[in-house]
């Protein structure tokens, strides 16, 4: 497994759990809206780590993206949301094609 497969599975967990209408929510909000900054420095990361290896760097854009507008509530989750189901398909593919080879 490569680094970027790694990054995206955590940060799709992350954004997974970041998704969850309640507790997601009331974990950011009662943080201060911290774990958005946290969530945009892995973005990059992940991102930094997949333009290196060559790998999709859809889902660290789109979650850079979401770092940035998830302080709107409904919009928020919606973005975690497409973005966690985009980072976990992302990884899962690197990971059968990596199999494949």
């Amino acid at each position: 497994m490569n680094r970027s497969s790694i990054m995206k599975w955590i940060t799709g967990g992350l954004e997974a759990f970041w998704a969850l209408p309640i507790i997601g929510g009331s974990l950011i909000i009662s943080m201060n809206w911290s774990p958005l900054v946290v969530m945009l420095i892995l973005h990059i990361i992940t991102l930094i780590i997949s333009v290196n290896e060559g790998k999709n760097k859809h889902g660290s854009i789109l979650g850079i993206i979401t770092s940035c507008v998830a302080i709107i509530p409904g919009l928020g989750w919606t973005m975690h949301t497409i973005t966690a189901v985009l980072l976990l398909i992302d990884a899962y593919r690197s990971e059968k094609a990596i199999e494949i080879s």
